[in-house]
């Protein structure tokens, strides 16, 4: 289960009242109100482009119907191996306790942690090679630990796969956001509803790569199969990419079209300005203060998720005697993302602001971990545990794809990867910091732990609702960070 993908008038006072979101009702989506390109509110849309908006708003574009079905390939390989990692490596290889947790965390670290890496290359050298790149070293990771014996070798290739994610994912993320805002632009569909798409294909992967991983392990494959199981997933990936991923980096192809309409740069300044941009860029992303606002507030919700392996594994012991009901709890959780993500972000979308969406879904992750103590333990003693994961799980369907959304409303788009793999390295850093501190609360009473825990998401809701309400207008973003 991840986690998991990604970019402007002044931006309203922290209390002004929220208008809706762009497209805020069907009836609405041939207004140009909020689309990109165009100022908030503006209603002078040409004749021809309103009646054009209502057939397309419900069609995907190919380039976005391949992102969506990469994010679902892409969660099957991983977590056909992913589930099974850590009973490998102590029963498998009889690894220490702690030395399985230091793999695991250097995993995740390798991972969350190096998204802005991915980030960055993403925006210098465009999405395919970047994606191309993690792909390969995917494949040659799960390759590795499949045969991996020793505790050096199986740390190498299980960072190998966590820095084949960290290019992996930030690339195919922002290129969904950056698509979701094109389509959003000429169809008037919300952005969060294309996102939602994108994370609901994610968590049916993620639902059906452990179901593959075990049907291995009952065949008698083994944790070897289900590494080389994983590793031919990528391999179709990498295909695929290979084929029908556009060679010409969007941002890239705008800029020499308007250097071929005479906005020409002299060719002795290029490699100075190229460097230029590229520090600028960092500066731009790191000391922007809504977007590191977006950040610390996304942050509490990561913190908040960790707590499935942490906090959660602890309350079913405490209730059942055992882990066993573990696995079903986390098929609740997928199995409601996958019903219940795109209808539910259709609903927001069309009615409240990614703001306000933000800081709902967080005040809910809240209220899951308020609800344990004070749910009554029902049959087997999991109705607390249940009602935690269905809280918070529907709070991450709400303020996923509102945060996502609002990626491109803060940053500039030349620096959307940047910024997506920014979003998730600060969030990864605070998820290693947030779990050592969570992790000593385990010995505490649990009304204290529980009243601590869902502290957290509720800072993260009140960091949230300082943010700009997020209508989906450059224009508008544009002169916000400029500001």
């Amino acid at each position: 289960m991840n986690r998991p993908g990604p970019t402007r008038a002044d931006p309203p006072e922290p209390h002004a009242p929220e208008p809706a979101h762009a497209g805020a009702s069907a009836g609405t989506a041939g207004a140009s109100a909020g689309t990109v390109g165009a100022p908030a509110g503006a209603a002078g849309a040409p004749a021809e482009e309103k009646r054009r908006r209502p057939r397309l708003a419900s069609a995907p574009t190919p380039y976005l119907r391949l992102l969506t079905v990469t994010q679902f390939a892409f969660n099957i390989g991983f977590y056909a191996v992913l589930p099974y990692l850590a009973t490998h490596l102590g029963s498998g290889l009889g690894m220490a306790g702690w030395l399985v947790g230091l793999v695991l965390g250097l995993r995740t670290f390798s991972q969350q942690g190096l998204f802005v890496v991915g980030g960055a290359l993403t925006d210098r050298y465009g999405p395919r090679p970047v994606v191309l790149a993690g792909c390969a070293l995917r494949i040659t990771g799960f390759g590795w630990l499949a045969v991996a014996g020793s505790t050096a070798t199986v740390i190498a290739a299980v960072l190998l796969i966590g820095f084949a994610a960290a290019l992996f994912s930030p690339a195919v993320e922002s290129e969904a956001a950056r698509e979701a805002v094109r389509h959003e632009r000429d169809t008037g569909t919300p952005r969060a509803h294309v996102l939602a798409l994108f994370s609901a294909a994610g968590q049916a992967g993620a639902f059906i790569g452990p179901l593959l991983g075990s049907l291995l392990l009952l065949l008698g494959g083994g944790f070897r199969a289900a590494c080389l199981a994983g590793a031919v997933v990528f391999v179709g990936v990498l295909a695929g990419h290979a084929r029908l991923m556009p060679r010409a980096d969007p941002v890239r192809k705008r800029k020499r079209e308007r250097e071929r309409g005479g906005d020409r740069t002299p060719a002795s300044g290029t490699v100075t300005r190229t460097a230029q941009r590229g520090r600028s860029s960092w500066r731009a992303v790191f000391t922007n203060r809504p977007f590191l606002l977006l950040c610390l507030a996304y942050s509490g919700y990561l913190v908040s998720y960790n707590q499935l392996y942490l906090s959660l594994p602890v309350e079913v012991e405490r209730a059942t005697g055992s882990g066993a009901a573990l696995g079903w709890l986390f098929a609740l959780s997928s199995l409601l993302v996958v019903v219940a993500q795109v209808p539910l972000t259709r609903f927001s979308a069309h009615r409240i602001a990614p703001r306000t969406a933000l800081v709902t879904g967080l005040a809910v992750v809240a209220a899951g971990f308020a609800a344990v103590p004070l749910t009554p333990a029902g049959p087997g003693g999991l109705l607390p545990g249940a009602a935690l994961v269905v809280l918070l799980t529907l709070g991450q369907m709400l303020l996923v794809p509102a945060a996502r959304g609002l990626v491109p409303d803060l940053v500039d788009d030349r620096q959307l990867g940047l910024a997506t793999g920014a979003l998730s390295s600060v969030s990864g850093i605070a998820v290693l910091v947030g779990s050592a501190a969570t992790g000593a609360l385990l010995d505490v009473p649990a009304p204290v732990r529980w009243a601590v825990l869902a502290a957290v998401p509720l800072a993260g809701a009140a960091l949230a609702f300082t943010l700009p309400v997020g209508r989906g207008g450059k224009e508008q973003g544009t002169r916000a960070v400029a500001g």
